[in-house]
C-alpha cells in the first residue's frame, strides 16, 4: 500500500472502523498521527472555553452527561459487554451501547475485545496498555494511538457477532458522538432563544457539555489502565499487579476496586465490602428492580470468605 493510499484509508477510518481492515498491521504500536487527529482535535476544542466562558447550566450539563456516560461505560461496556455479569434485553443492550458510544471510546465490541485481551494477558508483554510495559503515558493513552489499539479482534467477541445492530454500531461508532455534539449544540441554541436566563448558547454548551465532558470522561476511564496497576492496595495476590484505589473508585463509579475485579471478574459488583463504594453496582441493582436487567452475578460465597480472611490478615499485620 502506498503512503497516499494509507493516508486516505486512515481518514476513512475516522467514520468507518472497518475501512482497510485487510491492510492494517494488528501488531504495530507505532503512533498513527492521521488516525488520531479527531482525538487530538477533541482535546484542543476544550480551549474554546476561554472564548465561550461558562454558565451554571453548561457546567451542570457537563457533569450530568459525564456521569451518565460513565455509567454506560462501566455498567454496560465493561460489566455487560466485556464480562456478561448480568442479562438484559436486546433493545436495552443496544440503547446502552449507543449511550456508551457517545463517550467517544469506540464501539462496545471493540471495547469488550480489548478488555478481554487485557484480562488474558494482564501486565504481561502482550497486554497492550500495561504501565509495566511502556510506562504511564503509554498505558494512559499511547496504546490508543496505534494500529494494534485500533482493531476489533472478532475472535474475542464471537458471542456478540450475532447482533447485526451491534456490529453496525461498532463499525460506525464515530457517528454517535458526532450526532451527540450536534444535538447538544442545537439544545444550546434553543435555550439561548427560549430560556436566555440560563446564560448559555450553542457553542458554550457544545464546549462544556460535549468537548470538556468527553475529554474528562476519557481520562477518567483510562486512569484505570495507567494508575490502578501501580497505585493502591492489593487485597488479593493476583497474577497481575492490579490494585484497589478508593479515589479512582469514586471517580469511575466503582471501577477503582480493580484488584477485587481481577480476582473475580465474573461478579457484577466490584466493591466486595459494604464500605467499598461502587455506584455502578447501585445503578445496576436499581435497573434490576425495574426489570430492565436481570440475573446479576453475585460475589460467590468463597470469594466473600476469602475477602474477610485477607482483611483480617492485613489487620493483624498492622
Amino acid at each position: 500500500m502506498t503512503r497516499v493510499q494509507n493516508f486516505f484509508i486512515n481518514i476513512q477510518r475516522w467514520f468507518d472502523s472497518d475501512a482497510g481492515s485487510d491492510h492494517i498491521d494488528a501488531n504495530s504500536r507505532a503512533f498513527n498521527v492521521v488516525r488520531v487527529i479527531p482525538f487530538l482535535a477533541l482535546h484542543l476544542a476544550c480551549l474554546l472555553a476561554f472564548y465561550t466562558g461558562v454558565s451554571g447550566f453548561a457546567a451542570g450539563f457537563a457533569l450530568v452527561f459525564f456521569w451518565l456516560r460513565m455509567f454506560a461505560i462501566t455498567g454496560f461496556y465493561h460489566r455487560y459487554f466485556a464480562h456478561k455479569t448480568f442479562k438484559t434485553s436486546r433493545a436495552a443492550q443496544f440503547i446502552f451501547g449507543v449511550l456508551g458510544a457517545s463517550a467517544a471510546q469506540r464501539g462496545p465490541l471493540w471495547w469488550a475485545a480489548h478488555h478481554r485481551h487485557h484480562h488474558q494477558h494482564s501486565d504481561r508483554e502482550q497486554d497492550l496498555h500495561s504501565p509495566h510495559h511502556g510506562g504511564f503515558w503509554w498505558a494512559h493513552m499511547g496504546w490508543f494511538t496505534c494500529d494494534a489499539g485500533f482493531i476489533t479482534d472478532e475472535k474475542r467477541i464471537r458471542d456478540w457477532l450475532k447482533f447485526p445492530e451491534l456490529k453496525l454500531l461498532n463499525r460506525f461508532d464515530a457517528l454517535v458522538p458526532a450526532a451527540s455534539a450536534l444535538s447538544i449544540y442545537g439544545l444550546g441554541e434553543a435555550l439561548a432563544a427560549w430560556a436566555p436566563e440560563l446564560g448559555t448558547n450553542g457553542l458554550q454548551l457544545l464546549v462544556w457539555g460535549f468537548f470538556i465532558s468527553t475529554v474528562a470522561l476519557f481520562h477518567a476511564t483510562v486512569s484505570i489502565n495507567s494508575l490502578s496497576h501501580v497505585w493502591g492496595k492489593r487485597r488479593f495476590e493476583t497474577s497481575d499487579d492490579s490494585r484497589n484505589n478508593f479515589w479512582l473508585a469514586l471517580l469511575t463509579l466503582g471501577e477503582g476496586w480493580h484488584n477485587n475485579h481481577h480476582r473475580w471478574p465474573q461478579s457484577v459488583r466490584q466493591g466486595f465490602r459494604w464500605y467499598e463504594i461502587d455506584v455502578t453496582w447501585y445503578g445496576l441493582w436499581a435497573l434490576s428492580k425495574l426489570g430492565i436487567i436481570w440475573d446479576l452475578n453475585p460475589i460467590p460465597k468463597h470469594i466473600r470468605e476469602e475477602t474477610r480472611q485477607r482483611d483480617q490478615i492485613r489487620k493483624v499485620q498492622k
